[in-house]
């Protein structure tokens, strides 16, 4: 059996908040009950967090109904955008996909909105490299329960998750699975199996040359999924 590396997408496969604040800003002036607007910081602080995660962190004053109205909007409009224009692909990431997934199942597992993975794979083409995704906003769960979900689903015993937050990382620790941090993304890491400064670096840490062959680093395959 193929090992398996399952990816975070916000901050490790690309970039997309350039276009979410003006959507945000354009979903805020639908809802008269909030006067605030996005700016880059704020949307770069709400990366890896859930939707209703979000909704908390930006409107802590209103109900839920409330608050998850202006999101699930925002969440709506976004998908629509990110499908059609796709956003910030980070440079070598169809290079290195298309070098791991010769030795290595790839998955995507992010905390994102229902839609929000497939408006990824749809706009770049990408999901040829991919066996199976998952998002927070169509199973209800963690992500560290999506990681487990995932890895159930498709049969995987021995994987690694790569991500750029202290959130991926305790989701990988939960799942019981090695975690590779992703050091350019959006946030830290406390203890990371592995880091990588661009998304390049990901073969270098997994694949090693020799007499020009290929062969796996085990280092980061030596644990299995906790019940």
């Amino acid at each position: 059996m193929k090992k398996a590396i399952i990816f975070d997408l916000d901050g490790t496969l690309w970039d997309a908040t350039g276009c979410s604040v003006d959507i945000w800003n354009r979903v805020f002036d639908k809802h008269k009950k909030t006067s605030m607007r996005m700016t880059q910081e704020i949307s770069s602080s709400l990366m890896g967090k859930t939707m209703p995660e979000i909704g908390a962190a930006l409107f802590p004053n209103m109900t839920e109904e409330e608050r998850m109205s202006i999101v699930n909007d925002f969440g709506d409009e976004e998908v629509k955008y990110l499908s059609e224009h796709g956003a910030n692909v980070f440079d070598g990431v169809e290079e290195t996909l298309s070098a791991l997934e010769k030795d290595y199942n790839l998955y995507i597992v992010s905390n994102c909105q229902d839609g929000y993975v497939p408006a990824f794979l749809h706009a770049h083409n990408m999901g040829h490299h991919f066996k199976d995704i998952e998002m927070s906003g169509r199973t209800g769960m963690e992500k560290g329960e999506n990681i487990k979900l995932i890895m159930k689903r498709n049969g995987i015993d021995n994987a690694v998750y790569v991500g750029d937050t202290a959130g991926d990382e305790s989701a990988a620790r939960y799942a019981g699975i090695p975690f590779v941090w992703a050091a350019y993304g959006f946030g830290k890491a406390k203890a990371p199996d592995g880091v990588i400064q661009t998304i390049g670096d990901l073969a270098n840490l997994l694949l090693h040359r020799k007499d020009g062959k290929i062969r796996y680093d085990n280092n980061l395959f030596c644990k299995t999924l906790q019940a």
